[in-house]
């Protein structure tokens, strides 16, 4: 039972990063209609960054603050790129953001090599009900959890936040009511970018990153996304947990090597659950 219980804790801890990887799918998609192929870029760029920082000297929590901040910048340059001019589909935005991901590796080997890194995160064990967990653990779960409430607050109580809200509605009588949707739509970027680099700076002292391991994490974050259908943030926070219980519970009392596999697995069930869905009403 103890067994059970430590896998537990350490899948709802690498669930919560990819819940927010998810939520950084969703909030791009529901304004923009595109399905950005960059989201696991950003954690990785979370990653790297707050490592080079902690090694220039800059104390923790500082560093992956501005860490994050950095990638939220960089989310709003791939939203700039991706986006283009005014009208364009949202097919073109996504062949451009999947040139981007590639095109990342190449960035990320000349800066910082193709060796995978890590930085201590939190240290010492927590014990909760006789079970023993590192207190990372707590750490991305507590973070994971506020920032979740936070963007509930900011999308419904705040001018911003609704407007967001607005154009994942419908886009067409958010232009009436005079919001810029293509400004919106950079706007949700550079909000995907934050949450993509708060989960690479949380995940990063658990699980070392390289320049290719925003595969990985773009596959558990885009199957998360998958369980609300792309549009429903708390479903996607919820696919996120179970999807990471679900491959803690495999790795540990199978093998760790099928972890993709089971986010690819629940990926393509769901979708074929919500064509059969769909296909009764459309006919």
């Amino acid at each position: 039972m103890t067994l059970f219980l430590q896998y537990l804790a350490a899948g709802i801890a690498s669930g919560s990063t990819f819940a927010l990887v998810a939520t950084g799918f969703v909030v791009i998609y529901r304004v923009t209609g595109v399905i950005n192929f960059a989201q696991g870029v950003f954690a990785v760029l979370g990653g790297f960054l707050a490592y080079s920082l902690l090694h220039a000297g800059v104390a923790h929590g500082l560093a992956e603050g501005v860490a994050v901040l950095i990638t939220a910048a960089i989310g709003l340059v791939v939203g700039l790129v991706a986006l283009g001019r005014r009208g364009t589909p949202p097919l073109a935005s996504l062949i451009v953001t999947l040139g981007l991901a590639i095109f990342s590796y190449a960035v990320v080997i000349t800066v910082w090599g193709d060796l995978p890194i890590s930085y201590d995160g939190l240290s010492g064990l927590l014990a909760i009900g006789g079970v023993s967990m590192q207190r990372q653990y707590v750490l991305i779960v507590g973070a994971a959890v506020v920032t979740f409430l936070a963007l509930a607050l900011f999308f419904g109580r705040t001018y911003l936040g609704m407007a967001l809200t607005a154009c994942s509605s419908d886009q067409r009588a958010a232009r009436l009511m005079g919001i810029d949707v293509w400004r919106m739509g950079l706007l949700a970027f550079a909000v995907g970018g934050a949450l993509g680099g708060l989960a690479g700076v949380l995940l990063t002292p658990l699980q070392p990153v390289q320049f290719d391991s925003d595969v990985g994490i773009a596959v558990n974050g885009f199957a998360a996304a998958i369980f609300g259908g792309l549009v429903r943030p708390v479903t996607a926070f919820a696919g996120g947990l179970v999807l990471g219980v679900a491959e803690a519970m495999v790795a540990g009392y199978y093998r760790s090597s099928y972890e993709t596999a089971i986010a690819l697995a629940v990926m393509l069930a769901l979708m074929l659950w919500q064509a059969s869905r769909r296909g009764p009403t459309e006919e």
